[in-house]
C-alpha cells in the first residue's frame, strides 16, 4: 500500500519548482491538473495522525470524504 505515486511538478511565480506527489494507492489519479487547481496534501492519512488531504480539480475535490 502506498507505492503508486502521480507527480506533478509547479512553477511558481518566483520561478522556483515544486514536486508534488499524489499517492494513488489512497486517492484516485488526477488527470489534466491546471492552473488555478488546488492542492493540499493529497489523501488521507492512513496513520490518523492529521488531516486528511485534497486537490479540487474542474470543481471535484479528490478523495471526497
Amino acid at each position: 500500500m502506498g507505492d503508486r505515486h502521480q507527480r506533478f511538478i509547479l512553477e511558481l511565480d518566483s520561478g522556483q519548482t515544486l514536486l508534488i506527489t499524489h499517492n494513488i494507492d489512497l486517492a484516485p489519479r488526477v488527470d489534466s491538473l491546471q492552473e488555478g487547481d488546488v492542492v493540499h496534501w493529497t489523501h488521507r492519512d492512513p496513520r490518523g495522525q492529521h488531516e486528511a488531504g485534497w486537490i479540487r480539480h474542474h470543481g471535484r475535490t479528490y478523495p471526497q470524504g
